[in-house]
């Protein structure tokens, strides 16, 4: 069998016992076979507790089964609502698999295009799983290039763009895009991982892959029009709390260090967003504001 068809079969369990909650095997078996996932074959035990396994281990999510009803769920389901790399490819491959059915309708599906530097993603992951040193060429926007080894940590999309978090000759962390990436090589000098490092905790602070010194503050942002149901069906940061709602306007916190990748975010949504809060935070969303108006 086909990688991506295992892989189909697995995202179809996931899905259904999602949207179902709770089916024995018989229960499943009778989907399995009515939507046809495996060319009318049924589903067999055997297959099905092979499938479990694979899913636990490639996604992190543990199906169990009640002993009195013999009814299968999905135990921890939050795995599929927080920003984990199994999230991230759970939910690539569901959508990698209906792009891949929908081969006759190309012509109507409009996909965003993705920047340069994908082809380092394997060199990157091999030189993370090892703790390698990584020799790389770098050049900025505007700037002469250059190499440099570094240690690599690990890797975070943002934007439809791949970053690399990596600590540097000087012993700084730093952020490298890899679109701006000019080679990579893996060295033979290893390196010794801090061994409580977590690269959710160490973003956990910011928006976006921009991780400067700005101090942290609790931001109250005001959304009108549109803006309280985008906040709410997309959360900006995780710590994103709603504190009121009226017919007009609802109120957002956020306990986070307000970078320029945090501020840009609020810009973008235009007049639907209104920073109440710090004094000093609003007054500099109000200074760019006013220098974008310039231009104009």
């Amino acid at each position: 069998m086909k990688v991506s068809q295992i892989f189909h079969q697995h995202i179809w369990l996931i899905n259904t016992l999602r949207s179902c909650r709770k089916l024995t095997l018989e229960e499943l078996n009778r989907k399995w076979i009515d939507d046809d996932v495996a060319d009318g074959n049924p589903l067999q035990r055997s297959s099905f507790n092979r499938h479990r396994d694979a899913i636990l281990e490639m996604f992190g999510i543990i199906i169990d089964c009640e002993p009195r009803t013999y009814k299968y769920y999905i135990s921890n389901s939050e795995v599929l609502s927080d920003d984990s790399i199994e999230r991230w490819l759970f939910s690539t491959l569901t959508v990698h698999g209906v792009l891949a059915e929908s081969a006759s309708v190309k012509e109507r599906l409009v996909l965003e295009n993705s920047p340069a530097g994908e082809q380092y993603l394997e060199p990157i992951i091999r030189a993370i799983k090892t703790c390698r040193r990584l020799r790389m060429g770098y050049k900025k926007f505007d700037a002469e290039g250059y190499e440099k080894v570094v240690c690599p940590y690990a890797l975070k999309l943002f934007r439809q763009r791949w970053y690399l978090l990596a600590l540097n000759d000087t012993e700084q962390m730093r952020v490298f895009a890899l679109d701006r990436m000019t080679k990579v090589e893996l060295t033979d000098e290893p390196f010794e991982m801090p061994a409580h490092f977590s690269a959710q905790n160490y973003f956990s602070e910011y928006f976006g892959v921009l991780t400067d010194n700005t101090p942290m503050a609790h931001v109250i942002v005001r959304a009108h029009k549109w803006m309280p149901n985008y906040l709410r069906t997309l959360p900006l940061h995780h710590s994103q709390q709603e504190l009121e709602s009226t017919p007009d306007y609802t109120d957002f916190s956020f306990d986070i260090r307000p970078t320029s990748d945090f501020l840009g975010e609020l810009l973008r949504h235009s007049n639907g967003i209104e920073v109440l809060e710090p004094l000093e935070l609003r007054e500099k969303m109000r200074q760019m504001i006013t220098e974008t108006l310039k231009r104009y």
